[in-house]
């Protein structure tokens, strides 16, 4: 195996010592936890290692360094940002690995720093690849006549018009510099009298910050922004000479605060967004080159915490890298990939009501098409016999075929329901937006619970059928959004089983009228059973392997971070539970330790989908993967915001071609990946898994395999080895 690296993860409390060395850790030693922020740094690196995978092409490794400089530029906004709060705030709480604010934060700044640097190599090793493949990025002195003449012309009408200068003396004081914000700082002279003068310049994000060159036939060449403005200095500052320049970049808290007793939560959110704009500064990054003078007047303008301050030799703002990945070089990108369309809705002339009559339906994403989801909901909003629509958003596309379907229901005169949460964190403005355009259509808009975000994604229709009503649920581990569903991998579920629909009415109505459900028949769901449900499959499963009998878990899900289910797997382990763990990002649990966690593995998958789906399998006494296993798909993680603090579903799976596909293959074909898979040791570093002869790959599996329904393929050694097809009874209605 190649080692990712070889760092920790958690920087224990002075006074633990680090597992890595102990060989048990006690039911109380904080250490037994990883640190849950340093725990996505890692994730982070095994990101940038898609950077440098060979078996990616060159335009995509290098999406992967702008995707985790983005991820990056988050967690400063949000989880540094609140940890600096608690900081100033005197907050002396510990994390539960055992740091104080202050402590994760020193922990937080050297592991960054080792990000950062990982991020920056990776592009520099790209940058040279790229130039070798035929896509430069060019400096001035690289420049042609030719192109010098339609640069002259690009800057006059595409950048002189945006940029704004800004003089910075006793009479123009150092300007507010936004979220995110890119500025050039400068030294000047004036010809006249060499009086000195500061200034800035603003690089809107507005304007591309690689400018691609004309050219024909030859190399794709780029230049970038902020050398084509050094290139201009003459014309945004006549009279002036430029003695010394250089970049700096400002990350803000961009956390949002409200009063929870608002009388309008819309206005009150409106308000907040407003404030982000204007959050505190919690990291500068600022040019090595930058001279000591204009350093000491950025750093003492911004005033950035001391800690958060740093100084970059490569491409400040990393993210834009992604402008280099252009569409007509094909032979740098992905092949193309079109999801299939499920053949059993095709078997019903696209009736997804009549298919789902017959069986109830699993969609895997993005391998099969988001458009079924769409068309089920178009299919309500079109359809006569529809009474009635109620639908969850959480996060949505800008031009929503959701939102639309919704709004032509409501305008057909049918009873339609929004539940839109604002909360849904960088997504708060544009379901503002959604929800005027929502009630303008004469749709039923709830903004839900105030203390509670709203994450679960159910779609609910009711449709008059002959004397009677029928219900028809759908319910998503992801969100109702066309756009990331092409890379998310996700799973949709469709039923018109009876006790799952009048389960999604109640808690329609728990969302919409805080209608506390007495009791209900199938689903779990989070803040009220979720917790409770997952607890007691997990103690079933400790039961059944003292006595004796088979048990098993196997999980899947973006992160595991609430330490008493973690606790709690951690006395299954020790019973002789064997847990299979499959997380995309925080692993806040400690595999493989002695005496604690012996029994549980841990792996990552990381690849060209992003791993969404929550999958949650428990033996019940058989052995794994097992037709009589408890299976369970769901919107949350194991996190306690998602336990306790949120409206989540988590869905029982009964059809027993349905539970196939998602244990038989699904599940087993993560857990046979070897192509994009990392394995988690006891210490908190990941090792990459070698890859065998083929490579095991879950994501090409998928890609290339037919609908997969009622098959119940495994992988062995990276070939699908087939089952023989199980003769399940069809459902009569």
């Amino acid at each position: 195996m190649d080692q990712i690296t070889s760092a920790p993860t958690s920087a224990p409390a002075p006074t633990s010592a680090s597992p890595a060395l102990a060989p048990a850790l006690a039911k109380d030693d904080p250490a037994r936890f990883i640190n849950r922020e340093l725990s996505w740094l890692d994730f982070n690196f095994r990101v940038v290692g898609e950077a440098r995978n060979p078996r990616h092409p060159l335009l995509e490794r290098l999406r992967f360094v702008s995707i985790s400089a983005s991820n990056l530029d988050e967690f400063y906004s949000v989880r540094v940002a609140g940890l600096i709060g608690q900081e100033r705030a005197g907050v002396l709480e510990r994390s539960a690995d055992g740091l104080t604010p202050a402590q994760q934060l020193i922990a937080i700044n050297a592991r960054a720093r080792q990000l950062i640097d990982a991020q920056q190599s990776a592009f520099t090793e790209l940058r040279s690849l790229l130039a070798g493949a035929g896509l430069l990025i060019c400096t001035s002195a690289e420049l042609t006549s030719d192109d010098a003449a339609f640069l002259d012309s690009y800057f006059m009408e595409r950048v002189f018009p945006v940029l704004t200068p800004l003089a910075v003396d006793p009479a123009h004081p150092f300007p507010f510099i936004p979220n995110m914000g890119l500025v050039m700082a400068l030294s000047l002279a004036r010809d006249d009298d060499r009086g000195q003068m500061s200034a800035l310049i603003p690089l809107p994000a507005q304007i591309e910050r690689f400018v691609r060159l004309q050219g024909g036939e030859g190399p794709i060449r780029f230049i970038m922004l902020e050398e084509l403005v050094a290139m201009n200095m003459g014309r945004l500052f006549p009279g002036f000479t430029v003695q010394s320049t250089g970049l700096f970049r400002v990350i803000r808290d961009t956390d949002v605060e409200f009063e929870e007793e608002a009388e309008d939560l819309v206005r009150s959110y409106e308000t907040a967004l407003k404030r982000r704009r204007r959050g505190g500064a919690i990291q500068l990054t600022i040019a090595s080159d930058m001279p000591a003078d204009l350093r000491e007047l950025v750093i003492d303008a911004i005033e950035a915490p001391a800690g958060e301050i740093y100084t970059e030799s490569g491409v400040i703002g990393l993210v834009d890298v992604k402008q280099l990945i252009v569409d007509d070089r094909p032979d740098l990108l992905f092949p193309p990939y079109t999801p299939r369309f499920p053949e059993r809705i095709r078997d019903f002339a696209g009736d997804c009501f009549a298919a789902i009559r017959a069986k109830d339906i699993l969609v895997h994403h993005p391998f099969e098409s988001f458009d079924v989801v769409v068309q089920f909901l178009r299919q309500a909003a079109m359809d006569p016999a529809v009474v009635a629509i109620k639908q969850t958003l959480y996060r949505t596309s800008r031009d929503s075929p959701i939102v639309k379907a919704l709004i032509e229901a409501a305008e057909a005169g049918k009873s339609v329901t929004a539940m839109v949460e604002l909360r849904a964190r960088f997504d708060e403005e544009a379901n503002i937006r959604l929800s005027r355009a929502l009630e303008a259509a004469g749709v039923q808009v709830v903004f839900g619970f105030v203390g509670l975000k709203t994450h679960a994604k159910v779609s609910y229709v009711v449709r008059r059928e002959a004397s009677t009503l029928r219900a028809y649920v759908h319910f998503g581990t992801g969100n109702y959004h066309p756009i990331t569903a092409r890379i998310y991998t996700d799973l949709s579920f469709f039923t018109c089983d009876p006790a799952m629909t009048r389960d999604a009415a109640r808690l329609f109505n728990y969302m919409t009228g805080y209608a506390r459900p007495e009791a209900m028949e199938q689903l779990g769901f989070s803040p009220l059973t979720t917790r409770k449900t997952l607890a007691a499959l997990v103690d079933a499963e400790i039961a059944n392997a003292k006595s004796g009998k088979p048990s098993g878990i196997w999980l899947k899900m973006n992160s595991l971070v609430d330490d008493r289910l973690i606790d709690q797997l951690y006395e299954a382990s020790q019973a002789g539970v064997h847990i299979s763990i499959i997380v995309r990002g925080i692993c806040c649990l400690r595999p493989g330790v002695p005496g604690m966690s012996d029994n549980i593995k841990v792996k990552s998958i990381v690849g060209r989908f992003l791993e969404h789906a929550r999958v949650y399998a428990f033996a019940d006494g058989h052995t794994l993967p097992s037709r009589e296993a408890k299976v369970f798909i769901s919107s949350a993680d194991w996190m306690a915001r998602n336990m306790d603090m949120r409206v989540e579903t988590l869905v029982p799976i009964h059809n027993p071609t349905v539970h196939a596909q998602i244990l038989d293959q699904i599940m087993v074909v993560n857990l046979r990946d070897d192509a994009q898979s990392s394995i988690m040791q006891p210490d908190g570093t990941w090792v990459r898994v070698t890859p065998g002869d083929p490579a095991a790959s879950a994501h090409d599996y998928f890609m290339t395999n037919p609908s997969l329904s009622g098959r119940g393929s495994a992988l062995h050694g990276g070939i699908a080895a087939e089952r023989p097809k199980p003769k399940y009874k069809r459902r009569v209605d």
